[in-house]
């Protein structure tokens, strides 16, 4: 597998973190960049194509009104001050 290298001037606190979590780990520096971008792009992916279906879904007309929307959540309100069973 092909590598390049990337610069990022990143918070000494937050480089500080970093150095904590390779060295619990007995892990390298580089190895924990690598698993947090990898994870950062692998949700960002995600959300952008759940952004994209909801527009889709949008475009076909498949919403829910707002009346509809406030009497679920005026009823899940007032379900909040009921007694719990158990």
């Amino acid at each position: 597998m092909t590598s390049r290298v990337l610069t990022a001037h990143v918070p000494t606190d937050l480089a500080d973190k970093v150095d904590e979590a390779a060295a619990r780990l007995d892990r390298s520096r580089a190895w924990i960049v690598k698993q947090a971008l990898t994870a950062w792009l692998d949700r960002e992916e995600r959300r952008h194509q759940m952004t994209l279906d909801a527009l889709a879904q949008v475009g076909a007309g498949e919403t829910v009104d707002h009346e509809v929307v406030m009497e679920w959540a005026n009823r899940f309100i007032a379900r909040q001050g009921e007694p719990q069973p158990g």
